[in-house]
């Protein structure tokens, strides 16, 4: 978004994500690599993340490192592995998001009052923030709240099933680009998680207190 440079957590949360790969990479393919010095650094992303972009007392992660904004972006954390999607700090980030950022049980990808983003008036839903929350409420063993915002989120695809990108709760209507493909994306990965729940996200959870000697 527009605005002073911050240490965003979903930012800093996709660096892990890009150690992560390349690590599993080489150890899978047994290819030459600064094995060690990869591991480390994954593992202080991981530490100064958990310290610095989580908010205790509200039980939450928040926009960027020492912030009170919530920001949905932050739903990788268990959709990449980061932690598990049955974590004490998801369970609480995926109620805090809920209740702070849902309009009608869809979720904004942040609020627009608390966060200066340079542009005027409000934001819709954003569609692939809602389908990221169907994928971590799966991954957190709310199958059952999983389906149901599925389902409803199914309902606003048009007559050939194409979604736009954002959706309009009050007016209810699709509004954005359209069609958007990151919403069809996130619509695959929300489907697949729920037909397989937990399946291979879930496994790729590395213990930040082992995976340096690992």
């Amino acid at each position: 978004m527009r605005g002073p440079r911050r240490h965003f957590v979903q930012s800093k949360v996709m660096a892990w994500l890009a150690f992560d790969c390349a690590v599993r990479l080489a150890e899978e393919f047994d290819l030459e690599a600064p094995l060690d010095r990869w591991k480390r650094i994954r593992a202080q992303i991981h530490d100064e993340v958990c310290d610095q972009g989580y908010d205790s007392k509200r039980r939450t992660f928040t926009q960027y490192y020492g912030s009170r904004e919530l920001d949905a972006a932050v739903l990788m954390i268990p959709i990449v592995g980061f932690l598990p999607g049955t974590d004490e700090r998801v369970t609480g980030t995926l109620d805090a998001l809920q209740e702070e950022l849902g309009h009608d049980g869809f979720v904004s990808r942040y609020s627009t009052d608390a966060t200066d983003d340079g542009l005027p008036g409000s934001e819709g839903q954003f569609l692939a923030c809602s389908f990221w929350m169907v994928t971590a409420l799966a991954l957190n063993e709310r199958h059952d709240d999983a389906r149901r915002l599925f389902g409803r989120l199914l309902s606003l695809g048009n007559d050939l099933g194409l979604f736009a990108e954002e959706y309009d709760v009050g007016h209810r209507r699709l509004i954005g680009n359209f069609p958007q493909a990151f919403t069809h994306l996130t619509l695959v990965q929300a489907a697949k998680t729920l037909s397989t729940p937990g399946g291979d996200i879930a496994a790729r959870y590395v213990d930040p207190r082992t995976a340096v000697q690992s």
